[in-house]
């Protein structure tokens, strides 16, 4: 008997949801995706209880690695508790700023060794580099969106899909991926509920206010 294919973890889930599938190019900036990666990825640990959050912070609760062999390398860079100076466990805003790019980086190399995804590597101005990443297994990534779909429709009734649901939100993805009439503000109330998509929403305020503010 075949077995089952493992179930995707919201990292993948929210990476295969932001991106256009022809274009490769996320819907939001690459930058908020990567707070949001980083932020997916503490979702994901937690689901798995291997992390606990509260508030603004979290720390670790179980040792042992996730199965899934990227998600293992994220736990291996968590920080100590305490390690940030301000005592029991660490700032989840702080660590997904830091760990946002590199934690983005991971799953889109993971999908791309896959072949999920393509890399294409293009040049701005003829300069400077960068990529795009068009979705290659294209019933993978409906299968996300279906999921996403269904759970939509049902209210987001469990707490993965609410912790995705959120994520979304607080990326300013659910223009893109909500469909349902009323969804995008019961996203939005998640998001608050959920200590790591409020921590990638805080980073993305963050960024704007540094933006108009001229960076002061």
């Amino acid at each position: 008997m075949i077995p089952p294919p493992p179930t995707p973890t919201l990292p993948e889930d929210l990476l295969l949801l932001a991106l256009d599938p022809v274009r490769g190019k996320p819907y939001c900036r690459n930058r908020f995706l990567e707070y949001a990666m980083a932020g997916a990825a503490l979702a994901e640990l937690e689901l798995q209880g291997h992390v606990t959050g509260q508030g603004s912070r979290f720390q670790l609760a179980n040792p042992l690695e996730p199965q899934d062999p990227v998600l293992a390398g994220v736990m291996r860079s968590l920080p100590a508790p305490g390690k940030d100076g301000r005592g029991s466990g660490v700032s989840a805003k702080r660590w997904v700023r830091h760990a946002g790019r590199q934690v983005g980086g991971l799953y889109l190399d993971a999908l791309v060794e896959r072949g999920v995804l393509r890399r294409e590597s293009r040049r701005f101005l003829g300069l400077f580099p960068y990529h795009r990443h068009p979705v290659v297994a294209k019933d993978v990534a409906a299968l996300a969106r279906t999921r996403f779909d269904a759970a939509e429709r049902a209210g987001f009734p469990d707490p993965r899909s609410r912790a995705l649901a959120a994520l979304v939100s607080a990326a300013g993805l659910s223009r893109y991926v909500g469909t349902e009439r009323g969804s995008r503000s019961a996203m939005r109330h998640l998001v608050h509920d959920h200590w790591p998509a409020h921590a990638v929403l805080r980073n993305i305020r963050q960024d704007r206010a540094n933006q108009s503010g001229g960076g002061g």
